[in-house]
């Protein structure tokens, strides 16, 4: 079994850290701490054809696999924690079920914009009242003509700030069978978005309420019956999101590692302490552990959506290990490390989040669970 890269991804990555050096790390810092969403980095980001790369080229994309999207995360990353999420959000996630089933006449009116990075792409998922349980979910979907009336609201919805376009899960029917979503665009009449909260991260979130919007047909993504595939796509959400996870625990790592090197207390370098070199034995062993699990779900994906039980290891390992690491770098760097000075303490609260987002750790150890028991556990009464 061969661990190492192919010349074409090594030469991809090599690329990737240079653009990332150059353009991405000035700034970090203040990019960071900005509520909103860096569009100077995704134009930056298109025009290196860094949105899109696990989309096929003949809808614009750049036809290739999610490794290389996980190392697009891992290079920009280690240079700019901040600008990873353009990276998510141009390669995993809605834009990917919006690539693998949306109508052309549909690819034609949104891809376009969101591989140049001039929109954003928000999926509408957790409810008030459906939240790991997203099958609960009570937004409905009614005919109406030769289209649907909208009616419902979704709460923690990434880039629900500024999104363009919403792919929004909704009830068509009873049932997990009667599921299916739809695309909402901004500015729809009876698409009303609430107050902007942040969450721990610095993010943004509005509250999106449905009051009989009306969607034509052309606007349906996937019908009823339609779940299982938004589901599947939804792995592929997973799997940036651990990429995330655990790019920025190396991040943390990188920064307490090189701080150990230069800063001395009671007369020698931190490094020299054996208690710190068993933190950082520990956080390395945590990094390539999950970096090995990450992999594997990436690389065994199936015409690019990976297995549930392969992405449900991996993210909640690496959800966990990103976490730890990160809250040991910043341990190390002391008072430096809880500063707003450095990056290491948003990485901790990203990585927080990120334990919670796209299925909790949780709930994806209830999915593990019944791949090794070979049978489902309903968590309803």
């Amino acid at each position: 079994m061969d661990f190492r890269f192919t010349n074409e991804q090594e030469q991809f990555r090599d690329s990737v850290r240079r653009f990332a050096q150059k353009h991405l790390a000035p700034g970090a810092r203040e990019r960071a701490h900005d509520p909103g969403y860096p569009w100077d980095v995704a134009k930056l980001m298109a025009a290196q054809g860094l949105l899109g790369i696990t989309i096929a080229q003949e809808d614009g994309g750049q036809g290739g696999s999610l490794i290389d999207a996980v190392i697009a995360i891992e290079e920009v990353a280690a240079a700019c924690p901040r600008s990873a999420d353009v990276v998510q959000a141009g390669n995993f996630g809605p834009i990917r079920v919006l690539a693998e089933y949306a109508t052309q006449e549909q690819k034609n009116r949104f891809l376009r914009r969101l591989l140049a990075g001039e929109s954003v792409i928000s999926v509408g998922m957790t409810e008030p009242d459906a939240g790991s349980a997203v099958t609960d979910l009570r937004t409905t979907a009614t005919r109406d003509g030769d289209g649907y009336r909208i009616n419902g609201s979704k709460v923690f919805t990434t880039h629900s700030a500024y999104a363009e376009v919403i792919l929004t899960y909704v009830r068509f029917g009873p049932g997990v069978g009667g599921i299916g979503s739809v695309l909402i665009e901004k500015g729809t009449p009876g698409l009303r978005r609430g107050k902007a909260s942040a969450f721990m991260s610095g993010e943004e979130w509005a509250e999106l309420k449905f009051e009989d919007v009306r969607v034509p047909q052309e606007m349906v993504l996937l019908g009823e019956g339609g779940f299982k595939k938004q589901i599947a796509g939804f792995n592929v959400e997973r799997i940036g999101n651990t990429a995330r996870s655990l790019a920025l625990g190396r991040y943390a790592y990188e920064r307490a590692r090189q701080w150990a090197m230069q800063r001395k207390q009671f007369g020698k370098l931190l490094c020299e302490f054996q208690g710190l070199q068993w933190k950082f034995a520990e956080m390395k062993i945590r990094l390539d552990a999950g970096q090995l699990l990450l992999y594997r779900a990436a690389a065994n994906a199936d015409r690019g959506f990976p297995s549930a039980e392969e992405t449900a290891i991996a993210k909640a390992y690496c959800n966990q290990a990103g976490f730890d690491v990160a809250s040991e770098a910043l341990q190390v760097m002391g008072g430096l490390g809880y500063s707003q000075e450095e990056l290491v303490e948003y990485c901790l609260r990203r990585c927080r989040g990120w334990m919670i987002a796209g299925g909790s750790i949780e709930i994806l150890k209830n999915r593990i669970a019944e791949a090794v028991f070979e049978r489902s556990f309903p968590q309803r009464l």
